[in-house]
């Protein structure tokens, strides 16, 4: 069985996929493909230094959290064009608690929170990540955004991925490297909470008509250092 907990109720299941390792979770107007350990250890190992190298610190041992914006603008990173955005609240610029990169195909911008994100063109490393997801999930993507968690205090609020660019029931995948985090969703209805860990090489992908029914974030988890 899979590391999460479902409602005794109507409408929730969970059965096992062998041929993709996995497992397919229903939810009442929706349903996730779970797969704990979809990436192996060597590919997953590489994907974070992959996303971390860069020509000034050594990825490994940098303690990110406390680099500030100035300095994070003049580290060139090998792969990935990391940024510091900011949102408004209360009519000031507040930064975002994670970095964030926003690839694509061509003329897929992004707007959320007010942030609009032009496409920086794929890489070797994200098509090939790409290619794996599309085929275990059934679905074509046409863009990414890359989230970097620095630490348990770095989280992504309550939202649902219902932009108009993403389309009327968008399938959302989800791969996540280093740390394990918990991964929550909420049902919009009555409060329904279910918590899934999303650990090194774990994929999972919302389909359906989530977007619309139920929202998802990443809290903030203190006792994770990495």
């Amino acid at each position: 069985m899979p590391p999460l907990q479902l409602p005794e109720l109507e409408g929730y299941s969970v059965r096992l996929i062998e041929d993709l390792r996995a497992f397919r979770v229903m939810v009442p107007n929706g349903e996730m493909l779970y797969s704990e350990r979809f990436i192996d250890q060597k590919v997953s190992d590489r994907s974070v230094e992959y996303f971390q190298e860069n020509d000034t610190l050594d990825w490994k041992s940098a303690k990110w959290g406390d680099i500030g914006d100035e300095d994070l603008a003049n580290i060139r990173f090998s792969n990935i064009k990391w940024q510091h955005d900011r949102i408004k609240m209360y009519g000031k610029p507040v930064p975002l608690p994670r970095l964030t990169a926003w690839y694509g195909d061509p003329g897929k911008s992004y707007t959320y929170s007010g942030i609009n994100s032009q496409p920086n063109a794929w890489n070797k490393g994200l098509l090939y990540l790409k290619s794996r997801v599309e085929e275990a999930a059934g679905a074509e993507f046409n863009s990414v955004l890359l989230n970097w968690y620095r630490n348990g205090e770095d989280h992504l609020n309550w939202h649902a991925d219902d932009e108009k660019e993403l389309g009327r029931n968008p399938v959302i995948a989800s791969l996540n490297f280093g740390e394990t985090r918990d991964f929550a969703i909420r049902r919009n209805a009555d409060g329904t909470k279910i918590m899934i860990p999303l650990g090194h090489g774990t994929l999972l992908v919302m389909r359906g008509e989530m977007q619309h029914h139920w929202q998802h974030s990443v809290p903030k988890r203190k006792a994770v250092k990495g």
